[in-house]
């Protein structure tokens, strides 16, 4: 398992805010790891679209940020399975569940993991490779602070065909105001808020970065989609 996870010098690239932000992470997922795939397969909606949309072309390489416990990783690997699969996380903790559910599926030979924070990390010092065909980010954004410095983080990796796929919780807008007040505010206990400038965002940094942006509101409003492609 130690060889398994990368803890190369650069693997680990923190600095004092993500540092705070690993254990943060650590704390809330130290004994939730064991439980939540069972609970969030019900309340993560949009993933399984995600990955079928990601369209990877054959042998291609895909990088998830914030992967986890990799259950979005091994149905990529199944999904896709020509291409070679990488995956990083702030949190040590839901990287010890992530390698022990891609030896039980079988694909530690495709999938890659090391720590590492999505603002900051080096895919050649991490994982031997230097850009992604795919790089995908699964209700990750709504728990990086300046989850605008990942984008920019992405760009310089992503091969001139590569493309961004970004699934969260949205705005929530066509459900019942309790209900919507219900969910953010137990969202905000696990340290999760929802973007909802995400749309202005990422249409500034498309057009800002040479990307052509496709965005889309789901489960009424509950989720959103997006998706970056170099022009």
């Amino acid at each position: 398992m130690a060889g398994f996870i990368s803890t190369l010098p650069g693997a680990i690239e923190m600095n004092l805010a993500s540092t705070a932000t690993a254990d943060r992470m650590d704390g809330i997922y130290r004994y939730q790891r064991f439980i939540y795939d069972v609970t969030r397969r019900y309340f993560l909606l949009g993933r399984t679209e995600l990955i079928r949309g990601l369209d990877a072309p054959r042998e291609g390489r895909i990088l998830e940020i914030g992967c986890g416990t990799a259950w979005n990783l091994i149905r990529t690997a199944r999904c896709y399975p020509d291409c070679r699969l990488y995956g990083i996380d702030i949190s040590m903790e839901m990287l010890l569940s992530a390698g022990r559910a891609v030896d039980r599926a079988g694909l530690r030979d495709r999938i890659s993991l090391a720590v590492g924070d999505a603002a900051g990390f080096d895919p050649v010092k991490a994982f031997g490779v230097s850009h992604f065909d795919r790089v995908f980010i699964s209700y990750a954004v709504s728990m990086i602070p300046d989850w605008t410095r990942v984008l920019k983080a992405i760009e310089p990796v992503l091969t001139p065909s590569g493309q961004i796929h970004l699934v969260d919780f949205g705005r929530s807008e066509h459900l019942p105001a309790p209900l919507r007040q219900l969910l953010f505010a137990w969202l905000a206990r696990f340290a999760v808020t929802p973007r909802l400038d995400m749309e202005r965002t990422l249409a500034d940094f498309a057009r800002a970065s040479g990307f052509r942006l496709e965005f889309a509101r789901i489960y009424r409003g509950y989720a959103v989609h997006a998706a970056l492609t170099r022009t």
